[in-house]
């Protein structure tokens, strides 16, 4: 008795903590819903010219497109990838989401922050709320153009997508844990969860006279972005280690703000995908040029998408990948 129940709490322990792909990818059996997904990404794909697509179904590859393995420039998904070392670096006591940037002796060049910008926190940066508009590395023409002026809103008070913050956010990441971020993401996410590309190498620090923070791109291929997708719809698990706290999987994906984008909701440098129409859970991580990781835990579903702005300079519109992902979500069996 005690041996078949010891059977079946393990039986429940392995489907909760969700499939994981082999060392390499496989593909799934052709079925009716395989190829109306295939024909789907097919379609897509010729229209909107990305570098890679991939669909990934629970541990299988259902359709893909395009170069898998090529490294590609991921843009802001950058912020996304550092969002999951806070969750470890929190969880480790090493970082606390309360810190105000006084605590941590964080400023800036001159027009240096003032008193009431240094008390945002290190949870208002997480979310784009910190309140400081000083000029900052890597910021695209909309940021520049639309920065609201230094003093206009109090720490936590207001949204405004803000690459300060995200650089700072990976200044302070460094200083608090003593550790470099692309070597941290190496062996504290890559390596456990099998990326089969990446290293530390293919990220750099994006430094701009503006600021003493610098950017810090990374460079990704479809294929292991598909697995850092996986790990979060398994609720940062792989195979039976917790690579991520759960609770900050949860809670970096939840709407923390409101944005002025569509009202679409921010979490701690996540873009969450609302309930409708594939359930509860989703979240997305984009950058600049159509960048795309996905996932929808309802559905057992993770969708990549990379896209080299030399060869497609126009890059793909965020709005066109949800709508496949609503296309690709409705031919999934209920």
């Amino acid at each position: 008795m005690r041996l078949i129940l010891c059977l079946v709490l393990s039986l429940v322990a392995a489907a909760q903590a969700g499939a994981e792909p082999a060392e390499q990818w496989l593909k799934a059996d052709e079925t009716a819903m395989t190829r109306t997904i295939s024909g789907l990404v097919q379609v897509y794909s010729i229209r909107e010219k990305p570098t890679a697509l991939m669909v990934v179904e629970g541990d299988k590859i259902i359709a893909s497109w395009g170069a898998l393995d090529r490294k590609i420039n991921v843009a802001s998904v950058r912020k996304s990838l550092l969002s999951a070392l806070y969750g470890i670096a929190i969880a480790e006591h090493r970082i606390s989401l309360t810190s105000t940037l006084a605590d941590l002796r964080i400023d800036d060049k001159k027009p240096s922050l003032n008193e009431a910008e240094k008390q945002a926190t290190v949870r208002d940066l997480l979310t784009s709320r910190s309140g400081i508009y000083h000029l900052a590395a890597h910021e695209t023409r909309e940021i520049k153009s639309n920065r609201p002026a230094r003093g206009s809103h109090a720490p936590g008070t207001y949204w405004f997508y803000n690459n300060w913050d995200f650089n700072a956010l990976g200044a302070i990441y460094r200083k608090e844990t003593g550790e470099d971020i692309f070597a941290s993401f190496a062996t504290r996410i890559a390596r456990p969860i099998g990326m089969e590309d990446f290293s530390k190498r293919d990220g750099r620090y994006a430094f701009e006279k503006v600021s003493v923070y610098p950017a810090y791109p990374f460079q990704l291929t479809a294929r292991d972005a598909a697995r850092f997708g996986l790990l979060f719809a398994n609720g940062g698990r792989w195979n039976g280690r917790q690579v991520i706290p759960a609770a900050w999987v949860r809670e970096s994906t939840w709407a923390h703000a409101r944005t002025n984008r569509g009202n679409r909701g921010y979490g701690y440098m996540w873009w969450e995908l609302s309930s409708e129409p594939w359930g509860r859970g989703g979240a997305y991580a984009a950058g600049f040029g159509g960048q795309i990781i996905a996932f929808l835990p309802a559905k057992k579903l993770v969708l990549v998408q990379t896209v080299d702005l030399r060869a497609n300079p126009k890059g793909i519109r965020t709005s066109a990948v949800i709508e496949l992902m609503k296309e690709i979500a409705a031919a999934l069996p209920e």
